[in-house]
This record gives C-alpha cells, structure tokens and sequence, in this order.
C-alpha cells in the first residue's frame, strides 16, 4: 500500500499497518466527500482531529467535530463529507480480514 495518495476530494496517508488493522490520515478538502460505499471484509472507526465532518450511515447523518469519533459496520453504507471551509483531518482505523483499496462497493461518487 502507497504511504501517500491524492485523490480528488483531498488525501490521504497510511500511518501504521498491521495483521488485522490500518491506521490512515485523511484531509478531505472544504466541498470535499468521498464516495458512498460499504466494505464486505472489514469494519472502520473515524477520529475527528479537525474541522467538522457530516457522516452518513445507512440513512443516518450524523455531525461530529473535533475529538469525537463514530464506529462504521462491516457492510454498512457509509459517507464522509466536509461542509466546512478549512480541510477536514480524520483518522480512520480500518479492522478486519480484508485490509485492501480493493475491498469497496460504490453506490455514488
């Protein structure tokens, strides 16, 4: 896995990496979101460590700011988006058998 990637909502940055787990740093840019999707092999954790984050579960919306996080199910849609206008920092810890870019089912972009 590649330490640093852009990508056009903003990016991110594999932090540590282990058997079960993968830790990332993720910038979403203000406008920024990431595609609605879901993960058959592997749940996440999101960490807000900057601005303001609109998170969707399922047909939940949740906001959280700074130092509150929110735990994703392995198989749920899930969306991350920043309706603020400084970059969105958050860490995201991924858990499961299935540690791979490859592991994710797009519904929209």
């Amino acid at each position: 896995m590649k330490n640093f990637v852009k990508k056009k909502w903003g990016s991110y940055e594999v932090i540590n990496e282990g058997k079960r787990y993968t830790v990332k740093k993720l910038i979403v840019e203000s406008d920024g979101q990431l595609s609605l999707q879901s993960h058959n092999g592997r749940s996440e954790h999101w960490l807000v460590a900057q601005g303001e984050a609109e998170v969707i579960i399922n047909d939940e919306t949740f906001n959280l700011t700074e130092n509150q996080h929110i735990f994703i199910p392995q198989g749920a849609k899930h969306r991350l988006a920043n309706r603020g206008d400084q970059n969105l920092i958050v860490i995201e810890m991924w858990f499961g058998e299935l540690l791979d870019e490859n592991d994710i089912k797009r519904y929209e972009d």
